[in-house]
């Protein structure tokens, strides 16, 4: 593999100074060794926060990252297979062995193969101490066999707060990346709408959306819409097997496009097409985002308390005679579609600067689905910046 097969490579000064800030606090607690996993790249962003390179399609990749020293990474390949990388390398970097493992989750009797080389690899550098990072994105099986098998010699930590408590906060080639996302983004939905007509078919709409984000170099993410006539919901379904509708004249669509851009990071924005004229109904709703996502924006600075935003969104949906949310309706974003800090009772996480979210309010009645959806990051003056520059209005395809 070389460095020109990559699509906008973050910088190795970016990647150390991440390494730095995590061994500074590995350091602090006495631990020798991080161990991860992910398995795809919408909510499998650790891995390639740390190395740049992102797990993809369900095949695990593994990351053993050394408070002293180099990183080990674990990957789908030739079983007992394993590769020295030369000090440098400008793929792997911070990567001094990469070991290879078969395994698969939809073939069971795999299931231990990558634990086994983590565990031999530990055992080599005789850690002691290692911290688990976001043991929900692992495979059930590799975590437990990974504890079993060194269940004598290592004493496990959970590492996942101090390495997100670093990861949440974007710097400044961070957030030049998620701009530069957020652009692309306002660039789809400007070429869907130019293209997008009655006649053609829900997930045609999605397809589109796709193709020209991977033309302007976004790798991943979901394209989500589905139309309907005026006076029933038009929902955001993900799945293409839900979008196989035709579209007519006079219906709507809200369409929601949450891929990453250079650099893999995410951002997310969702606007509702009337293939006609948007009635009263329609624009009094999109109103009333407008309105809650306003509201939100209003608090979300330096120092606010998550729980307390979400609180006032919810005093602000029932001000309005609007139901009280219960789904994730704001949220940070960065390498995974969905990370901390969540606008909801239960995060404990505070706002700060320089940190990335998405604020998409929205309800729905038996007549209409109605959302917005932007990017914000959050400044030291207090006024969080929207990064999309897409009109906010309901689009009519006339």
């Amino acid at each position: 593999m070389r460095y020109e097969n990559f699509l906008n490579p973050i910088s190795t000064a970016e990647l150390e100074r991440r390494w730095s800030a995590i061994r500074r606090i590995m350091d602090a607690r006495g631990i020798d060794a991080l161990v991860m996993q992910n398995s795809n790249d919408h909510l499998g962003g650790y891995v390639r926060w740390f190395t740049d390179i992102p797990a993809t399609n369900g095949s695990p990749r593994t990351v053993l990252f050394s408070r002293d020293g180099s990183m080990t990474l674990i990957e789908q390949g030739p079983r007992h297979a394993e590769q020295n990388i030369k000090v440098g390398d400008p793929v792997f970097r911070g990567i001094s062995r990469r070991m290879f493992s078969p395994s698969y989750c939809s073939v069971h009797y795999t299931r231990h193969y990558d634990a086994e080389c983590t565990i031999r690899e530990i055992r080599r550098r005789e850690y002691r101490v290692i911290g688990l990072v976001a043991t929900a994105a692992m495979y059930f099986d590799f975590c437990q066999q990974l504890k079993d098998g060194l269940a004598s010699t290592v004493e496990f930590v959970d590492a996942t707060d101090f390495v997100d408590d670093v990861k949440v906060v974007k710097s400044p080639e961070e957030i030049n990346c998620i701009r530069k996302t957020a652009k692309m983004q306002d660039e789809v939905f400007r070429r869907v709408v130019r293209q997008v007509r009655p006649g053609m078919r829900d997930f045609e709409v999605t397809a589109l959306a796709q193709y020209v984000g991977h033309c302007l170099e976004s790798e991943q993410g979901t394209f989500n819409g589905v139309s309907a006539p005026i006076g029933e919901p038009s929902s955001l379904q993900l799945h293409r097997h839900e979008q196989g509708r035709v579209i007519q004249p006079g219906d709507h669509f809200n369409l929601l496009i949450e891929n990453n851009g250079p650099g893999g990071f995410y951002t997310e924005i969702a606007r509702t097409l009337v293939f006609g004229r948007a009635t009263n109904e329609l624009q009094d709703a999109f109103e009333r985002c407008k309105e809650a996502q306003q509201a939100t924006l209003s608090q979300l600075r330096p120092g606010a308390a998550c729980s307390d935003i979400f609180a006032a969104h919810n005093a602000f949906m029932h001000s309005q005679g609007l139901p009280e949310e219960k789904r994730l309706f704001a949220h940070g974003q960065g390498y995974d579609l969905v990370e901390r800090p969540l606008i909801r009772d239960d995060e404990t996480m505070m706002v700060r600067e320089g940190m990335n979210f998405a604020i998409h309010p929205g309800f729905s009645t038996d007549r209409l689905f109605m959302t917005v959806c932007d990017n914000f990051i959050v400044t030291g003056s207090g006024q969080a910046e929207r990064l999309h520059s897409t009109p906010q209005q309901i689009f009519e395809m006339c």
